[in-house]
This record gives structure tokens, C-alpha cells and sequence, in this order.
């Protein structure tokens, strides 16, 4: 959504880099630059006048005066801006302290009210929460149909007590959802769901109709939250069409849909600012998981190129298997060799993650390499389970045995060319080798700089490692030191399977030395 005005601020933060002291010239020309990204990204006139002028008044300040890094200060302060537009803070539903938390939906059209409905009873689920949905959007054709297949697909239960209108009816039909709705609201209380979610109608314009039956069901339920869907792909409309939701509901909070789509997301930096009410979750795909709490401090990071560290490792938390972790754990621990099986297992682990094109742009810096996402192939690890599978059980964990006849009829057997057979088979030698590395303590190649990972190999003018003690030849010194040296790898194999995947011993590693994001120290096995 925001690739455009990424690519935009990052080069202008470019021309800044290297200089030791902004002139009043510099600024006002960054400041232009600025300008003319957001206004290209459809940010509304108004928001942009206003952003512009606090990073203006603050870059001409002390603050980057007397900073050692004048171009780094300007990011500083662009990035808290944004931050500050975007809603400032995180913003959590507030639940009812008694009865069921109500939750209303309103938002035009094809905003995709009804798909966030079943989004967001999945993610209160998660959360321990017995959500159910209640379908007042009666004018659209089959829209309570559509509700409860959502609702189906999430797990939770729907109200619906009144079809609705077919796609054949042309009239209104005599379903009141004013009545539907809080009738849902006593079913809720009565069958002790303590979320509930009302559908309502939208219309493709703003009408004094809609609104009018908006306004009574909000009086009808008196909901704890209204939550005003808009597109994040509709540009300067949104801030109308928020103005008068805002007007006519006094919603308090925003839900952005289409977060994923390739328009300029100017919506989704004009809507808070302009109303002055929080964005609150985001939708960025067409799955029921394709759904978020929205940081504001963690989007403006993604906009600026920054990355988005925390949400990847959050993503992580949520969907990587435990008892897979701790048996992968175990083999380090006793010095197992690492099979193709444990090779496919970490494949599906990933993909149990998401998508891998987004999980990457979350990583800082990725924009400098988006085409190359953006050509990845997403089927690849369809293709490697498909190459694993076509093994029988002693090739998996003898590789060696696999020669030219073999490679030819797993080819065959997983659809693809041998040469894809031999690529898989060298990345796995090379990913072998580094479990090895990693469980003997070596740390992971290619990594310099980070305590517990080797550099892969020696840097110029590093000391050569020490050489490995001679040991004894009195036999009684020689056993002594055995059982020292055991002592010792046992104690690192106690601290490898937290962080086992980055190739840390215990008492090497302490993530505070790294000029990480907060929160990753957790990721690498580090944190309580």
C-alpha cells in the first residue's frame, strides 16, 4: 500500500546522508520533497500543510542543530510525525465491565464490513473471548447469507433471525434490524457470549436513510464500540465519508480494509488525523487471518523502510509449534544429525507463518530489494515438500545414498526437473552443515558482528583462534579434563533450545549488547 511514498521519503533521506550541518535550504528542500511524496500518496491537503509544518519548525530547531547527525535526526523526527497522524498511541477495545461487549460496524458499501466482522470474532476468539455476530444488513442481497458462511468459516455463531433481502427482491424487505439488533444483543446475554459484533448496512453513498438507521441502532444497543470500516483504497473520499460517519454515528474508532491493495494509501494517514479518532485494526489480505492490531510507531516504521521487527516476531509467537521447537531443541542438544525431515518440518513452520513476501518486507531495508520479493515464488516450499516427499524414509536421512537414478525418479515423482532435485539437495548440505556448526557451538556462519554467530571465517587482522589444549598424559589429569570438557558442552546444550536456531551458547549470549529492536531479545532466546 505504501511502496510508493516509501520509495519517495527514502530517497530524500538520502540526500541528507554524509552531511554534517542542515542549512535553512536543506530543510526547505526536504521539506518540499516530503510534500510532494504525500500529496502524491492522496494524503489530504490539509493533513499535509499541517505535517509539513511541524517538521519544518522542528528540523530548523535545536534539535538538529546540535545533533551529530543532522540526516538521521530529520528520520527521527519525520517518523514521530507520522507516528502522531496516524493516531499516536495503540488502541485496544475497551470491553464492558458488565454484560456483553458490544461492537458496531459501520462503513459504506463493499468496504467489507461483514468479511471484518468474521476478522475480527476471529481474532477475539483467539484471544479467549466467546464472540457472536448478529446480522442487521437487510437491504443487500444475500449479505446475511454471506454472514454466515463468515461466521462458519471463523467458528462463531450468528444471529440472523430474518433472511434478509434475495437478489431477486428490488423492494426493501420487511426485516426491522433495529429489532434484529437488539434481539441479538439479548440472545448474547441469554447464551453468555460476552462480544458481540452487529453486521450493519452500508449503501454506495453516504444518504440520509443509512445514517438515520445507524444513529437507531447505536441509541437501540448503545455499543461500547463503533467501529467506522473504510477502504484504505478509495484516496481523498475517505476523509468525506469519515467526516460524515463521524457526524452522523460518532464512531470511536477506525478499522482500515484493502490495507494490502497497491493504491496510494493516502486514506489511511488522512482519516485519524482528520477525525481525530484512533485507527484501531487493519485488514491486509482476503483470509480470516489477514487481520492486525494497528501500531501506529510500527506502520510509520514500515513507511520510513524502517521494518516492522516486533509484528514478525509476534507472528512468529503465534504460529510456530512448540513441540516441534523443543524436539528440534532435544536434537541439537544431543548432536543429531539434521535430517531432510527436520529440513521439510522447518519449511512448513515458515509457511505456517504467512506469506513470505510479507513476513521479508517487514525486515528494514526491504525496499531496496522489493522487485526481488516481488518475483519470489511463493510455491517454492510447495515444491520442496513435494521433492521431500518423493524420497523414500532412508533417503531422507542418508542424502549421501541419493545418486543420479534416484534424483531422476524423485524428479519424476515430484514434477519437476532434476536440476531442482540437485539445488534442493546442495542447499541442504549447506543448511547440514551449519546445524552442525551450530550445535558444536560455533555459532552461525556468515554473521559477523553478533555474539554467539561466527563471522564465517577469520576478519582482517582478527587474532587466529587459540589452538585446542593438548591434554594430559597422566591419566588420572587426561580423564579429569574429559569430564570438565563434557561439563562444559553440556552447559551450552542447556541453553540451546530457546535460541537454538541462532546458534547461541548459554553465557555467550546476552541480547543487550545488540542494537536490536525492542522485544528481540525474546526472538533470539535471550529474554525472560
Amino acid at each position: 500500500m505504501f511502496n510508493s511514498l516509501s520509495d519517495r521519503l527514502t530517497a530524500t533521506f538520502k540526500n541528507l546522508r554524509g552531511k554534517g550541518r542542515l542549512t535553512e535550504a536543506d530543510v526547505d528542500a526536504t521539506v518540499r520533497e516530503i510534500r510532494r511524496a504525500l500529496l502524491d500518496a492522496d494524503v489530504a491537503v490539509p493533513v499535509v500543510r499541517e505535517f509539513t509544518g511541524r517538521v519544518r519548525e522542528r528540523a530548523l530547531g535545536a534539535e538538529v542543530s546540535a545533533a551529530l547527525n543532522p540526516g538521521q535526526q530529520i528520520v527521527k523526527i519525520v517518523n514521530e510525525e507520522l507516528v502522531e497522524i496516524l493516531g499516536g498511541e495503540t488502541r485496544r477495545i475497551r470491553l464492558a465491565k458488565t454484560g456483553p461487549t458490544i461492537i458496531m460496524l459501520a462503513g459504506l458499501q463493499g468496504a467489507g464490513k461483514t468479511t471484518l466482522a468474521g476478522k475480527l470474532s476471529k481474532h477475539l476468539k483467539s484471544q479467549g473471548h466467546s464472540p457472536m455476530l448478529v446480522a442487521c444488513d437487510l437491504q443487500r442481497p444475500n449479505a446475511v447469507t454471506q454472514l454466515q458462511v463468515v461466521g462458519q468459516r471463523a467458528g462463531v455463531p450468528v444471529f440472523a433471525p430474518h433472511p434478509g433481502a434475495s437478489s431477486t427482491e428490488l423492494e426493501h424487505p420487511a426485516g426491522d434490524p433495529v429489532a434484529v439488533a437488539r434481539a441479538g444483543v439479548e440472545e448474547a446475554r441469554r447464551t453468555l457470549h460476552d462480544v458481540v459484533i452487529v453486521d450493519t448496512a452500508g449503501r454506495t453513498g453516504v444518504d440520509a436513510e443509512m445514517m438515520e438507521q445507524a444513529r437507531q441502532i447505536r441509541r437501540a444497543i448503545v455499543p461500547n464500540e463503533v467501529l467506522f470500516v473504510v477502504d484504505a483504497m478509495i484516496g481523498q473520499d475517505a476523509v468525506n465519508t469519515a467526516m460524515a460517519f463521524d457526524e452522523g454515528v460518532n464512531f470511536t474508532g477506525i478499522v482500515l480494509s484493502k490495507l494490502d491493495g497497491d493504491a496510494r494509501g493516502g486514506a489511511a494517514l488522512s482519516v485519524s488525523s482528520v477525525t481525530g479518532k484512533p485507527v484501531m485494526f487493519a485488514s491486509t489480505g482476503e483470509g480470516l487471518d489477514d487481520f492486525e492490531l494497528f501500531h501506529p510507531d510500527r506502520m510509520a516504521s514500515r513507511i520510513l523502510d524502517l521494518g516492522d521487527v516486533l509484528t514478525l516476531i509476534e507472528q512468529a509467537e503465534k504460529s510456530w509449534d512448540k513441540d516441534e521447537a523443543a524436539r528440534m531443541a532435544k536434537k541439537f542438544a544431543d548432536q543429531e544429525d539434521f535430517t531432510l525431515d527436520d529440513f521439510l518440518a522447518q519449511m512448513q513452520q515458515i509457511r505456517n507463518m504467512g506469506s513470505m513476501k510479507k513476513m521479508l518486507m517487514m525486515m528494514p531495508g526491504a525496499q531496496n530489494i522489493r522487485q526481488q520479493l516481488e518475483q519470489f515464488d511463493e510455491r517454492e516450499i510447495d515444491r520442496v515438500e513435494a521433492i521431500v516427499r518423493s524420497m523414500t524414509p532412508h533417503e531422507r536421512v542418508a542424502p549421501k545414498i541419493i545418486n543420479g537414478s534416484r534424483r531422476a525418479r524423485i524428479a519424476r515423482g515430484s514434477g519437476v526437473h532434476v536440476s531442482e532435485v540437485n539445488g534442493l539437495l546442495e542447499r541442504f548440505a549447506q543448511a547440514q552443515k551449519m546445524m552442525k556448526k551450530m550445535a558444536a557451538g560455533g555459532g552461525m556462519p556468515g554473521m559477523p558482528g553478533m555474539p554467539g554467530m561466527g563471522g564465517g571465517g577469520p576478519r582482517k587482522g582478527a587474532k587466529a583462534a587459540p589452538k585446542k589444549k593438548a591434554r594430559s598424559g597422566n591419566p588420572a589429569k587426561a580423564a579429569q579434563e574429559r569430564k570438565d570438557a563434557e561439563a562444559r558442552r553440556a552447559a551450552g546444550a542447556k541453553a540451546l533450545p530457546t535460541g537454538a536456531a541462532f546458534g547461541q551458547q548459554g553465557g555467550d549470549f546476552d541480547p543487550s549488547q545488540l542494537n536490536l529492536p525492542k522485544g528481540f531479545d525474546k526472538f533470539l532466546g535471550g529474554g525472560k
